[in-house]
């Protein structure tokens, strides 16, 4: 499993690393151009394998820690649901977000 720090590298959090020799091949993998490596092994899938599938259906943005001054009445507002106002502000943020963003 990784897990994102705070400088937003990604670090190895549990699981068996790998071994030199996986290490050996990823690079010699890498220093490939893709057109010599071998992906003969790899099915090639049916036409309509693509025709349900949801970009973004897993994405799970990096969560940041910040600190913010509202008003109580909002604050209030948003907590007289229950748990998870934070959730709910992020929520509302990102909807305000995606729809400025479609309007550039």
């Amino acid at each position: 499993m990784r897990k994102a720090t705070k400088n937003g590298k990604v670090k190895r959090v549990s699981g068996r690393g790998l071994t030199t020799r996986q290490k050996r091949e990823l690079a010699a993998l890498a220093g490939l151009p893709d057109d010599q490596i071998d992906t003969s092994d790899i099915p090639e899938l049916p036409p309509g394998a693509w025709k349900d599938a949801i970009r973004g259906r897993f994405y799970r943005p990096v969560k940041q820690a910040v600190s913010m001054r509202l008003d109580a009445d909002v604050i209030a507002w948003l907590k007289k649901r229950g748990k998870g106002y934070q959730t709910r502000v992020n929520s509302i943020l990102r909807q305000t977000m995606l729809a400025d963003t479609k309007r550039v």
